[in-house]
């Protein structure tokens, strides 16, 4: 049984793509240095969070029941330190944690909590939901947040991302120096700084994972956004099912075509919503440095940075050109994604079945 499990709960948009894929592609040296990312079968441990967490996830669900059970039996069955790891894992209720804690029982548990500036967490998560058939402008995600009571709302924002709430949640009856946060170092430092922050917080030597990772959680434009509000609308009155979209609109379109456009006009919080972000951050500052749980980082780093003297642009203000550019770009990657496909009418069944009427003289 594992003596050691360092469990990661999120948030979301806290450079968990890439730690995760890390994680995966050295798993097999991490093992000899008694260390081991338990996922199974999987690229990652996506299927075991939602199996726990229980939400309606783009028909993923009925997919995977009893992936928690498994994965928690895999934990048990590692020996030395066994690291569990993703971001959804924020959203789950006081009773969801109850059975982890049950699950878990008998082996040191360590709870990991990555939190970035809501400054740019704000602007990040509009852009995921739109990753996920969302249509909402940006003014009215920013005018719901901000009405909202961060401690009572059923909006997935605050329940991944308000600190206090999830780590109150996460770590009752662990003690704080077994509570670890990990933020997310401001833009413009070393590249690797997020990573080795992690490393501190599992106690894990880096040497001990060198195969880098280029996956990262991609982001838009405001004009790319615009694009996939209205492709959505579009999607909206189809029966394209989610896998189809997953593959083709976030895998193909986002990931591989909007995301790597070049001058991009960034979506960031206007003016008047700077004050309210900042009231925040000093909030979950204050409760932090009182929560006496350990800091893998600067704690200040969770307080917003706003560029000064940098135009805002209107998010709902789109430049048609660029738009329209954008939907080229998306065009672009479908048809090359339908080039790599083959031929339904070429398969190898299709094939056999049209060799068996020739024979039978149909």
């Amino acid at each position: 049984m594992a003596d050691v499990v360092y469990l990661h709960v999120g948030a979301p948009k806290t450079g968990t793509t890439y730690l995760q894929d890390r994680l995966h592609a050295n798993r097999a040296g991490l093992a000899e240095h008694g260390v081991h990312y338990p996922v199974g079968l999987h690229a990652d441990m996506f299927g075991a969070a939602l199996d726990l967490i229980d939400r309606p996830w783009a028909g993923y669900r009925d997919k995977v029941h009893g992936e928690w059970d498994a994965l928690v039996g895999r934990v048990r069955r590692s020996s030395g330190t066994a690291l569990v790891s993703h971001e959804i894992l924020a959203s789950a209720t006081t009773e969801q944690i109850d059975r982890v804690m049950r699950d878990l029982a008998g082996i040191e548990l360590h709870v990991v909590y990555s939190a970035r500036d809501i400054g740019r967490q704000v602007p990040a998560e509009w852009q995921e939901s739109l990753k996920h058939r969302n249509k909402r402008r940006f003014r009215r995600y920013l005018r719901r947040l901000q009405e909202d009571d961060p401690r009572e709302s059923t909006m997935w924002f605050w329940r991944v991302h308000h600190l206090p709430g999830v780590l109150n949640r996460w770590t009752a009856g662990i003690s704080p120096e077994r509570v670890h946060l990990v933020t997310v170092p401001p833009p413009g430092g070393p590249r690797d700084e997020l990573w080795l922050r992690y490393c501190r917080a599992f106690g894990l030597d880096p040497a001990f994972a060198p195969v880098d990772s280029a996956r990262t959680n991609v982001s838009l434009g405001i004009d790319e956004a615009a694009m996939l509000r209205a492709l959505n609308r579009r999607l909206a009155r189809t029966d394209l099912d989610a896998a189809s979209y997953a593959a083709l609109v976030r895998g193909r379109i986002v990931e591989e075509a909007l995301a790597q456009r070049d001058d991009v006009r960034r979506v960031v919080l206007p003016a008047h919503a700077r004050s309210w972000a900042q009231e925040i951050a000093e909030e979950w500052v204050d409760w932090v440095r009182g929560s006496g749980i350990d800091v893998v980082g600067d704690v200040d780093d969770l307080l917003p940075r706003f560029p000064d003297g940098e135009a805002w642009e209107n998010p709902e203000r789109r430049d048609w050109s660029r738009v329209a550019d954008a939907t080229m770009d998306a065009l672009v990657a479908v048809l090359v994604e339908a080039a790599r496909r083959p031929d339904p009418e070429l398969t190898t069944t299709a094939r056999l079945t049209r060799a068996a009427r020739r024979l039978r003289g149909e």
